[in-house]
């Protein structure tokens, strides 16, 4: 399993504290049209020793969902970023299909351990929820049915998956955050392990994958390790992280602070013989950080790399024995 971390911000100090404690990728959001702007985050990565393993946060695929007079052209610029990604070297975008929101939040300074601050979620307070998405923080936009996203969806994947093949790039989705059925007016599909199911069988490729959102999973109270066997090789992309509650209500913890056997959960990585980008997501806001973007803060990254990287050598331990 690959070592990936976010980088906010995304400075040589934190690249290179990164590379100290072992973490071998960084994902990157998309930094907007032209190969130049990839190659030059391609090249500051280099220069610490890391590789960048996908790109995902900003795509240009907000339109795509809604599936208005903007589709075409978002679909033109995405063929153009898998191309560049090709020609820079990443192997994984990672995307969601969550029409006008993206993921939301009702709380950013709820408490975990210590007084550490976590994001949560109560579905009575939606109407004070927060988008955590640059892109779709101020979108306006008429409600959309689940039949008009699978539609959506399937236009959208007929046209990259191909392009995805040609070019050695893999298509992670991401769960619905929360998974509810619908949301502010707007269904939501990606919000059950059948769904998945769907998923993958609309356009069958191994370029057509999942990003297995543990937290997002949990908050569908299903067994994360059972639903990582089920899912299997599907699963090309990891956010590692957990929840306390459910779909409805629930606030983020500490990656050792949950209810999730965490363990258990590396080993069915391993069982499934998953090797790709495994990242530490949404982590407490530490002390001195109160500051900083909800979830993206450095200091509780570093605790998280540290708990996971002890129960990867546990379970190769366990599983060479």
């Amino acid at each position: 399993m690959q070592l990936t971390s976010v980088v906010t911000p995304f400075t040589d100090e934190n690249l290179t504290m990164l590379a100290q404690i072992g973490v071998t990728h960084v994902t990157i959001r998309y930094p907007g049209p032209g190969r130049e702007r990839l190659q030059a985050l391609c090249d500051q990565v280099a220069g610490q020793g890391l590789k960048i393993a996908a790109i995902e946060g900003y795509l240009p695929i907000e339109n795509i969902k809604l599936g208005n007079e903007r589709f075409d052209a978002e679909i033109a610029e995405m063929k153009t970023l898998l191309r560049d990604m090709q020609a820079v070297g990443i192997p994984f975008v990672c995307y969601n299909f969550m029409a006008g929101t993206d993921w939301v939040r009702t709380k950013l300074d709820a408490r975990e351990r210590g007084g550490a601050l976590v994001t949560g979620f109560d579905v009575d307070e939606a109407e004070q929820a927060v988008s955590l998405s640059e892109t779709t923080r101020d979108q306006v936009s008429s409600p959309i049915t689940a039949e008009e996203l699978w539609i959506n969806l399937e236009r959208f994947l007929t046209e990259l998956v191909p392009v995805a093949e040609e070019c050695g790039v893999t298509l992670a989705m991401h769960p619905d955050d929360p998974p509810l059925e619908t949301f502010m007016g707007k269904a939501r599909i990606m919000n059950c392990v059948e769904n998945f199911e769907r998923l993958v069988q609309l356009v069958p490729s191994p370029a057509n994958a999942i990003c297995f959102c543990q937290g997002t999973f949990a908050e569908m109270g299903v067994d994360i390790p059972e639903t990582i066997r089920r899912l299997g090789s599907h699963i090309r992309y990891v956010h590692f992280r957990d929840i306390k509650g459910t779909r409805e209500r629930f606030v983020e913890t500490f990656h050792d602070n949950g209810p999730t056997d965490m363990y258990a959960a590396v080993q069915a990585y391993q069982e499934i013989g998953f090797t790709g980008p495994i990242r530490p997501d949404h982590v407490p806001q530490l002390v001195g950080e109160e500051a900083g973007e909800p979830g993206y803060t450095m200091l509780g990254r570093l605790h998280a790399f540290g708990y996971l990287q002890g129960l990867m050598e546990a379970a190769r331990k366990v599983g060479n024995s």
